[in-house]
């Protein structure tokens, strides 16, 4: 098939375009003209379309002539302007919708996230959960996103899957292990809440999934969350990471309230002071890495029969043999 990958210079989208070409598809990626990573695709034999996702007549030439397109383009921090959130994240979901359809594009995979089912600790989240606001910028935009792409599903046949992906961790990451090695290095890493239930995402196992939905005509309306099947509390990763990088654990803990009005006040401080840099400690930071939350992958093993084939000790090994690769001193890059 030929695919157009948007977002494809990111941790899920880069992975993607090499599947893609593995398998031996043909992908095309819709790529920012200033993005760095450029050279890189080129050297994949990547078709490019340099343009924003947030430029209609941008999106409907990378998607022409496409059977697929993965959408991975996103704001993916939870510090930025509300503005960029409505034109990036909602905006974007408009714009692929719109040329999907323009261009007979016959599916569109969206990347979505766990985030949009809420914070409900007392039930497992599945995929018939409601949608629920975080009243964070980060969720509760892709929420916002997702909202369209079932509207242009029902309204106008647009053949859509949804995909949540919980913790996603491997070789590229540039959000998650990366700046938990970072903290832990430096002894900038506190817990505010024991036994944090963290549910683990191998990128191979994302991709396997992607690949499968992407062509499975059972997964149109549909949309799956998927993890590594098992999960393990935020502080025995932790652990992991500073086993493999040779240094002390954190074992530091504060409450979860003065963690929450530390973000408050740091939040505020940089907003009156326009400090351009991302807040220390941010609350939907002190939410996520805080919570317990129980998420089923049995829809996908259901409906689909799929089921991730690489555990979680097998993907975190390779992620640690790639963690140590890395420059210590460029670990944080957001």
């Amino acid at each position: 098939m030929k695919a157009c990958v948007t977002g494809a210079t990111g941790f899920i989208g880069g992975n993607l375009v090499k599947e893609l070409l593995k398998r031996k598809h043909s992908v095309r990626a819709l790529v920012l003209p200033d993005d760095k990573k450029i050279s890189d695709l080129k050297e994949l034999n990547v078709e490019i379309v340099q343009g924003d996702i947030r430029n209609l007549e941008a999106v409907k030439n990378a998607c022409a002539g496409c059977d697929v397109v993965f959408h991975c383009a996103a704001v993916v921090t939870d510090w930025a302007p509300k503005k960029l959130f409505e034109e990036v994240t909602v905006g974007g979901a408009k714009n692929v919708c719109e040329a999907a359809l323009a261009e007979g594009v016959s599916r569109v995979v969206d990347i979505s996230t766990c985030d949009v089912f809420g914070l409900r600790e007392d039930v497992v989240l599945d995929e018939s959960c409601p949608l629920s606001q975080w009243k964070e910028p980060y969720p509760d935009y892709k929420i916002k996103a997702e909202e369209i792409m079932w509207k242009y599903h029902r309204e106008n046949k647009l053949p859509v899957t949804m995909v949540y992906p919980l913790w996603v961790y491997g070789e590229g990451d540039q959000t998650f292990v990366p700046l938990l090695a970072d903290a832990i290095i430096k002894r900038e890493l506190i817990f505010w809440r024991k036994d944090v239930i963290v549910w683990p995402t191998y990128i191979k196992n994302l991709m396997d999934l992607l690949l499968l939905i992407s062509q499975d005509p059972r997964a149109v309306g549909n949309g799956y969350l998927v993890h590594d099947g098992e999960w393990v509390t935020l502080q025995k990763f932790c652990e992991g990471i500073a086993h493999a990088l040779k240094v002390r654990p954190i074992t530091l803990h504060i409450p979860y309230s003065l963690a929450y009005a530390a973000a408050v006040v740091m939040e505020l401080l940089w907003k009156i002071f326009r400090i351009k840099t991302r807040p220390l400690l941010t609350t939907y930071v002190v939410k996520n890495l805080g919570s317990r939350l129980k998420f089923s992958i049995d829809k996908a093993k259901r409906e689909l029969g799929w089921s991730p084939k690489i555990s979680f000790s097998e993907g975190f090994e390779e992620t640690m043999k790639w963690l140590k690769t890395l420059d210590v001193a460029k670990l944080k890059t957001k």
